[in-house]
């Protein structure tokens, strides 16, 4: 599905999908997966994959000279977690999208901070932080209207916007996706990097409308016919 809605967004963009292979899942040798994208010439390399195969592929890229030799890495679902596990020597260059980054703004900053305290020096995930703004949004629907039962609680975090340290001006739509915007985010070189969890370069908001697919579009059973 990932390789499917993102190859989709390349070709409503202009740009041409010139092949695709599938590796088995928690391989530990990407060598000839990597050698057929390296020798299609793709101008980017997109790695639908996640976790520890994520990373794994992105060591033996760099073994391989790819991104050296021109083309560029893109991790279709990558987290800060680990960019950190594989060091900027390795994944300087990476490109991937996130709805959040800890550094991008002061309450952004805030939150990562008592984050940290907590969790021996380590900066949230988009997935920390998500979860954290969804909760605390829970929590004041159910203020807004004393009443904690599901329908309820959901009926009235739909009538509210999403403003916090996670999104601006976030929506929940009719099929409950919670519409934000995301970043394009590069990550960095270690010279450019001042101190510990300073991976990214943001290089481009990606507006909520945009980011998401269209709600005509969405296959959810509260809005499909």
């Amino acid at each position: 599905q990932l390789e499917a809605d993102t190859a989709a967004v390349v070709e409503a963009n202009g740009g041409t999908v010139v092949g695709s292979v599938n590796h088995p899942l928690s391989t530990t040798d990407f060598s000839s997966f990597l050698l057929q994208a390296q020798a299609s010439g793709a101008k980017v390399i997109g790695l639908a994959n996640a976790g520890g195969d994520t990373t794994n592929a992105i060591k033996q890229a760099n073994s391989f000279g790819i991104v050296q030799g021109g083309q560029q890495l893109a991790a279709l679902l990558g987290f800060i977690t680990d960019v950190n596990a594989l060091g900027l020597d390795v994944a300087q260059g990476l490109t991937l999208t996130t709805g959040f980054y800890w550094d991008r703004d002061d309450a952004s900053r805030e939150f990562a901070k008592r984050f940290s305290e907590k969790m021996n020096g380590q900066m949230p995930t988009m997935v920390h932080a998500g979860v954290y703004s969804a909760v605390a949004h829970y929590l004041k629907a159910v203020a807004e209207i004393d009443d904690d039962g599901g329908k309820a609680a959901v009926d009235q975090m739909k009538t509210m916007p999403i403003n916090d340290f996670f999104a601006t001006d976030g929506t929940i739509r009719a099929d409950g996706r919670m519409v934000h915007d995301m970043y394009l985010v590069k990550v960095k070189s270690p010279d450019a990097s001042t101190g510990p969890w300073d991976y990214y370069e943001i290089l481009a908001t990606i507006p909520g409308d945009q980011a998401f697919k269209p709600l005509a579009d969405s296959t959810c059973s509260l809005v499909s016919k």
